[in-house]
């Protein structure tokens, strides 16, 4: 043992490179297996980013420091294989990975005041998440992650229709209010009007609209594993009205769907890949069931250009009913950090505390109770979500390049682990507040069409032999229930308050637009 630390023998693969003393840092007792430092593979070599800056965004801590055992490298070896190791690692922006179970130590060659080279900083990392970042940090890519029911989609089942027209027929019987009595009726017509489109569809595969008939295509589904049935569904788009009719299940006509596609998803969609560049890598985490949302998606991202085929398994996720979501769930194989993340959904309180600094919360889509709440502002919904997401990449990058690399560069092997900067973090940059529809108190008593039993039972069994009344209760008292229908206390679009942004420094948006313009 040295006078600092323990002596430790270093490996790549089978080949013994020579010896390095582990040197511990505060707070941290950490030790390699039988003093042996294996190192398994070197990382790919870095664009523009600094290992170590990686390692700080994504909140690795640092295990150890490794220098060199002076009583094993000759003075004045510069071919020590040591020595080349950490020449290569520095010179190249690439890290000596070393694979410990579940985690990876990754030995990052460091300057030094004292020339005591070869020298490094041992971070440690979950297996696979400091590869993913690297890229995304190169890339100038952050994730976005999207709910469905309520902030992309509106769908229905001829169920979920008859249950709300009912509804408001009991409400409307009740309702002396002429402007209230007045909106609910309006709302019932459009519920009318799409049941009419849907059973259409259901028994013809077929729908009149505006004098043409539309016929449903045949669109198969893509295989997400080997070995997988073929899938093929009917499809009707009427894209004019932002309307798709699809089945869930192709064998089971009940399991037919009429959806409402949000205004200006299309402009947002387009904002994230445009001209062939990826701004956001795209996730969705919904409570609906899975056959479902995969199909839901389908739908919102037909061309398989946010999410390919592949990925398709691991970033649709679907969380049980009263569970919370949370983004280490949706990034549980090590492709994202959360601080690199963004949510976007129409409720706050599904989510994880230490998440909902990352959620934008957009207004819930309720086309029927409100059906040009969309347009009433200057700026539709999504449109806001795309500028929101817009800001903060150009935020977020613009403090890594800055900020970040600058101080980076300032670092030595001798400085304190506990004086690193800090790195930015996705939740310092959202400016939306929570600002939902106002409430004056009364809901109409509907379940939410395509949420919980009612698909599950439908999906896989044949048709005729569905229980029609397996629908969840509605849950007036919990906030965090998705009432999939309107608040029926009357009101027009008007009524729809505009998002609430905090304001922002006239010189700091000039820079902002400034530096999108140069990484745009």
């Amino acid at each position: 043992m040295s006078r600092l630390g323990v002596k430790s023998v270093v490996f790549h693969g089978e080949t013994c490179l020579g010896e390095l003393d582990t040197i511990p840092v505060k707070d941290q007792s950490f030790q390699f297996p039988n003093n042996e430092i294996r190192i398994h593979h070197i990382s790919t070599n870095s664009e523009r980013c600094h290992p170590l800056s990686v390692l700080q965004t994504i909140v690795a801590p640092v295990r150890c420091k490794l220098e060199p055992n002076l009583n094993s490298v000759p003075v004045g070896s510069d071919q020590s294989p040591l020595i080349n190791l950490h020449a290569s690692c520095f010179y190249e922006l690439k890290t000596a990975v070393v694979l410990l179970g579940e985690e990876e130590i990754h030995l990052v060659a460091m300057p030094s005041k004292q020339k005591k080279f070869p020298c490094f900083w041992c971070y440690s990392v979950p297996f696979g998440l400091y590869s993913a970042c690297l890229r995304m940090l190169n890339m100038r890519c952050l994730s976005i992650v999207f709910d469905l029911d309520e902030t992309l989609i509106v769908a229905n089942t001829m169920k979920s229709f008859e249950d709300r027209i009912e509804a408001l027929r009991g409400w409307v019987a009740r309702e002396t209010d002429p402007i209230r009595l007045s909106g609910m009726s309006a709302e019932m017509k459009r519920y009318m009007e799409d049941r009419a489109l849907l059973k259409q569809y259901s028994e013809s595969d077929s729908v009149a609209d505006g004098g043409k008939v539309y016929k449903a295509q045949q669109e198969e589904v893509l295989q997400l594993s080997e070995g997988q049935e073929r899938v093929v569904r009917p499809v009707i788009r009427l894209l004019e009205r932002n309307v798709v009719l699809t089945r869930i299940n192709p064998e089971n006509r009940d399991t037919s769907v009429l959806v409402r596609l949000r205004p200006a998803w299309d402009e947002l969609r387009t904002y994230l890949t445009a001209k062939g560049r990826k701004r956001f890598e795209v996730y969705v985490c919904t409570m609906a069931e899975r056959d479902y949302a995969l199909e839901i998606w389908r739908l919102l991202d037909p061309g398989s250009h946010l999410i390919n085929g592949k990925q398709l398994t691991d970033r649709v996720v679907c969380v049980k009913s009263g569970a919370k979501k949370s983004l280490l769930t949706v990034f549980q194989n090590g492709n994202c950090h959360p601080k690199l993340a963004m949510v976007i959904d129409d409720r706050l309180k599904v989510w994880e505390d230490k998440d909902q600094p990352r959620v934008h919360v957009v207004p819930a889509f309720i086309p029927y109770y409100a059906p040009q709440a969309e347009m009433a502002n200057a700026v539709p919904v999504l449109c806001v979500a795309r500028n929101v997401a817009c800001d903060v990449r150009g935020r977020f990058f613009k403090e890594f390049d800055e900020g970040l690399l600058r101080k980076i560069c300032e670092i030595f092997y001798e400085d304190e682990v506990v004086n690193l900067p800090s790195a930015p973090d996705v939740s310092n940059y959202l400016m939306s507040e929570d600002a939902g529809f106002v409430s004056s108190g009364n809901f109409a008593p509907i379940p939410e069409g395509m949420y919980g039993p009612e698909v599950a039972q439908r999906l896989h069994q044949q048709e005729g032999k569905v229980n029609m009344n397996a629908v969840p209760p509605f849950t007036s008292n919990n906030p965090d229930m998705k009432s999939g229908s309107s608040q029926l206390t009357g009101g027009t679009a008007a009524n729809v308050p505009a998002q609430s942004m905090r304001p922002v420094q006239s010189s700091e948006s000039i820079q902002t637009c400034l530096y999108l313009q140069l990484y745009n």
